[in-house]
């Protein structure tokens, strides 16, 4: 069986490959991280997220939605990772699945189609090891949001803006928001779904999009890479003739690859999952493998990036920074590479 994206999947791919190149390049993207006092939400990109359909993509279409799967998402945040794009795309669409998943009819009613238009941006709070026992540390564009949801005790709840407080946390990756989130016992309205195995779910489908955002980052520092090594002379030749650099360059290539459809097969087995929520072992597997393939792959090639760009891939003034420097929270957001091992190890050796 030859297993790969489907055309409507490519088109889709590359129209938002083609409005960052055009509209948002990586000068805009500079603009939003050297104004780290900024809200980083660039309201024309956002406008764009909404109108061409990037916030709908798993929205049902009985609530205004695409009504895709997640390889198609996947596909959007791998473009995104490679813009090196901000802003709340994937809180948003997460927020989104959430109450898909574990929302009552009138939830789903009232805020489904509003998060797939770009009316109302949305961030998702899943509790971790490191969350406190009334708050979570660092949720992406929590400031921005008008609505949360977020794991507690009990299961799901949805929190608007008011009933929260957020603290900027400053981050070295100057392409997303952070934020701390606490609220007071008793606020927000619980999601009657919520169950661990919806939250299960929910991590997964976190999981698998930045695991595509981190692909994106890798192929496209990787791509940038080789380029720039291709027109780089050393002694008369290009540097990328050298065998040291052109087989490390290689075995990235590999590397990204691998991890690509590590991505791709994760969202997949997501989509097969069947109506009911929750992961079975293979699903488990699938989405460790490809965080924990997606997170040491992009790691190594953005730092790559930096070195086999030489003395300017070091220089703020070089886009370099901005692909390790997203590669390197991603790579701990969601699970590390470690943690995604020790589950490979328990699922398969026990």
């Amino acid at each position: 069986m030859f297993f790969a994206l489907t055309d409507d999947q490519r088109d889709f791919g590359a129209a938002v490959r083609d409005f960052l190149a055009g509209k948002f390049d990586l000068e805009a993207v500079r603009a939003v991280v050297e104004d780290p006092d900024g809200d980083g939400h660039p309201a024309a990109l956002w406008q764009a997220m909404g109108e061409q359909g990037w916030l709908a993509a798993l929205v049902p279409e009985e609530y205004d939605g695409l009504g895709l799967g997640m390889v198609d998402a996947q596909v959007i945040a791998r473009e995104l990772g490679a813009g090196v794009a901000p802003g709340p795309w994937r809180g948003t669409v997460l927020a989104a699945e959430a109450i898909r998943l574990a929302g009552s009819k009138s939830q789903q009613q009232q805020w489904l189609p509003k998060l797939a238009a770009g009316e109302v941006v949305g961030a998702l709070a899943l509790r971790g090891s490191d969350s406190g026992a009334d708050g979570w540390p660092a949720v992406e564009y929590a400031e921005s949001a008008d609505l949360i949801v977020a794991t507690d005790s009990f299961g799901l709840r949805l929190l608007r803006s008011v009933e929260v407080h957020t603290r900027r946390l400053d981050s070295f990756d100057g392409t997303t928001r952070l934020a701390t989130v606490t609220l007071a016992d008793g606020v927000g309205e619980p999601l009657p779904g919520g169950t661990g195995r919806v939250r299960d779910e929910l991590a997964a489908r976190t999981a698998v999009l930045i695991a595509a955002d981190l692909v994106g980052a890798a192929r496209e520092a990787l791509t940038r890479t080789v380029a720039y090594d291709r027109e780089r002379k050393q002694f008369g030749v290009p540097v990328g003739s050298f065998q040291a650099i052109k087989h490390t360059l290689a075995d990235l290539h590999v590397g990204v690859t691998m991890a690509e459809h590590a991505v791709l097969y994760a969202a997949h087995v997501l989509d097969s999952g069947g109506s009911d929520p929750g992961l079975d072992e293979a699903a488990a597997l699938a989405v460790a493998v490809a965080k924990a393939k997606a997170s040491d792959t992009a790691a190594l090639v953005t730092a790559a990036m930096i070195q086999y760009h030489g003395g300017i891939g070091y220089t703020w003034e070089h886009e370099a920074h901005f692909f390790y420097k997203r590669a390197k929270r991603l790579a701990g957001t969601g699970g590390t590479a470690d943690d995604q091992r020790e589950r490979i190890a328990e699922l398969t050796i026990g």
